[in-house]
């Protein structure tokens, strides 16, 4: 068995959308409420925490998985295994993207306790 690169809770998945107000209108419809929304992302999350990541056209963020990690400290050793960069997001969290299995994007994030 090889070594386990890094691990994490599944988060959010990060999906395309054609249109941003509409899209978030639709999720609204099935119970997600908006907890983070730009003009190239919003992050919707259903009542047990489970996220949305709607991406327009226009958005610098791929789709993907996000996993997420329990510290900082986690999350650093990780971006070190895999010789990504962390960055700080204006939403208050850090993260990474890494290739996931079959070319599908991972993100790796840490939400600071608030």
């Amino acid at each position: 068995m090889s070594e386990i690169r890094f691990s994490g809770t599944v988060d959010h998945l990060a999906v395309k959308c054609e249109n941003l107000t509409k899209s978030v209108e639709e999720y609204q419809k099935l119970g997600f409420k908006v907890e983070t929304i730009f003009e190239d992302w919003a992050m919707m999350r259903d009542n047990r925490g489970f996220g949305i990541a709607l991406l327009p056209p226009d958005s610098k963020h791929p789709p993907h998985i996000g996993l997420k990690v329990k510290t900082m400290a986690e999350l650093e050793a990780a971006a070190q295994k895999e010789g990504r960069p962390i960055k700080p997001h204006r939403d208050g969290t850090s993260s990474f993207y890494t290739k996931g299995v079959d070319g599908n994007i991972v993100e790796l994030i840490y939400y600071p306790e608030t």
